[in-house]
């Protein structure tokens, strides 16, 4: 998402734009991991508050914008969607990675491979995370 102008995604899925909504857009292209809303609440706490910020990232998330990723803990993480994502079609379907050192959870560009369903299931969205040392931790 670094190269993505934040007026432009906000315009393309419809939303105001606001100056909380751009600095959360610029802060999510800064990463090169997921963050959690607390890691985001750090950075940005004197620009905004936690509700409003949880708000956004439920927008967001709502809209296609980001994707949510549990970590080690349970904590919701955050990172960006592919263009290919839109509000109530997920189509950022690849491999998560969680790194058991560092703690940061990374979207790798491998797709998942569809998975064959029993008879009367129906999947929505299929996620797969791995978990073990990063680049910069091995």
């Amino acid at each position: 998402m670094s190269s993505v102008n934040p007026d432009e995604v906000l315009k393309s899925h419809g939303l105001k734009n606001t100056k909380q909504r751009q600095l959360v857009l610029e802060e999510l292209a800064k990463m090169n991991s997921a963050v959690s809303q607390p890691e985001l609440e750090k950075t940005l706490g004197k620009e905004m508050d936690r509700v409003t910020l949880y708000r956004i990232l439920s927008t967001f998330e709502e809209k296609g914008i980001v994707h949510s990723i549990l970590d080690l803990n349970g904590t919701t993480n955050y990172a960006s969607c592919s263009a290919s994502c839109t509000e109530g079609h997920h189509h950022d379907e690849h491999l998560h990675f969680n790194c058991t050192n560092c703690l940061k959870i990374y979207c790798l560009d491998v797709k998942i491979p569809n998975v064959k369903m029993p008879s009367g299931f129906k999947a929505v969205h299929v996620d797969t995370t791995a978990s073990g040392l990063c680049n910069n931790c091995s």
